[in-house]
């Protein structure tokens, strides 16, 4: 699942589709100030039209229009209406994930999650792809739009592209750290999971995908995460067969990772 373009009020002109209400636009304009814990929305409406507005802080997102875009009041940042969230899981990843058969999409599918997925091909911890920021980066000026609502679990993936640009240790740490801090300041309570990075292993020729895939395990470990470690599954359960290229999956390869993570995700006692 994608986040679904919100309309858009442009100056002077109609809504269209595009990213959150535009400043000084003319449903912004038309509201005034908006009111003691209430945010701003803008979304389809239910006849086909735009419906916008303010949402009173802490309205049920089940009752949003999916698609529609909410200004959180306390972050500043726009969030987006997604559906049934209480049984999907916040998926933030790479190319790995993307793709709607990806193997940590299928991984939890199959422990009961549908799938609301931030995050973009050739992006990580430090990468970023010109399009879109690093995981971090995206998120704080709005690249890719949290949920608006409380997630069931919260699933952050990746470290590949941060081992082909060559980003150390240090900045992966850092920036991880501040993206686990932001999510469980936004989401309190819901839990969070890490996925390392897919590998062929240590003495296969793993190599830096490998050393980051380590590196992620110990920091999940010191912010008390589970985690789930995948720096040596090409090679420790004969996938490279099923390579599609250097570090991607054709689908056979993606089905048969997402059930061992699936797998994994249970063994945590991670499943809905």
């Amino acid at each position: 699942m994608s986040t679904v373009p919100a309309p858009t009020a442009t100056a002077g002109g109609p809504i269209a589709a595009g990213g959150p209400v535009a400043a000084g636009g003319p449903v912004a304009a038309a509201k005034g100030p908006a009111p003691a814990g209430a945010a701003l929305a803008a979304g389809p409406g239910a006849a086909g039209g735009a419906a916008s507005g303010y949402i009173p802080r802490g309205a049920d997102p089940e009752a949003l229009p999916p698609g529609t875009v909410i200004r959180n009041p306390a972050s500043g940042r726009d969030e987006v209406a997604v559906p049934d969230l209480r049984h999907t899981a916040l998926l933030i990843g790479d190319s790995q994930s993307e793709p709607a058969d990806g193997w940590p999409r299928l991984g939890l599918a199959a422990v009961g999650y549908k799938v609301h997925f931030c995050g973009l091909g050739g992006t990580g911890f430090v990468a970023a792809n010109g399009k879109t920021g690093n995981y971090i980066d995206a998120l704080e000026r709005g690249d890719w739009k949290l949920p608006y609502g409380t997630p069931a679990l919260i699933v952050i993936q990746g470290g590949g592209n941060d081992a082909a640009r060559g980003a150390t240790d240090a900045q992966i740490v850092a920036n991880a750290d501040r993206l686990i801090g932001a999510l469980k300041n936004r989401y309190p309570g819901t839990r969070l999971a890490i996925i390392g990075t897919l590998a062929r292993g240590s003495n296969y020729g793993g190599g830096r995908r490998t050393q980051i895939d380590a590196l992620l395990g110990a920091l999940a470990a010191r912010h008390g995460l589970p985690f789930v470690s995948v720096g040596d599954w090409l090679t420790k359960y004969n996938l490279t067969k099923d390579l599609a290229d250097a570090v991607h999956m054709n689908a056979a390869g993606r089905k048969t990772l997402g059930t061992l993570l699936g797998d994994k995700l249970r063994k945590l006692n991670l499943q809905l």
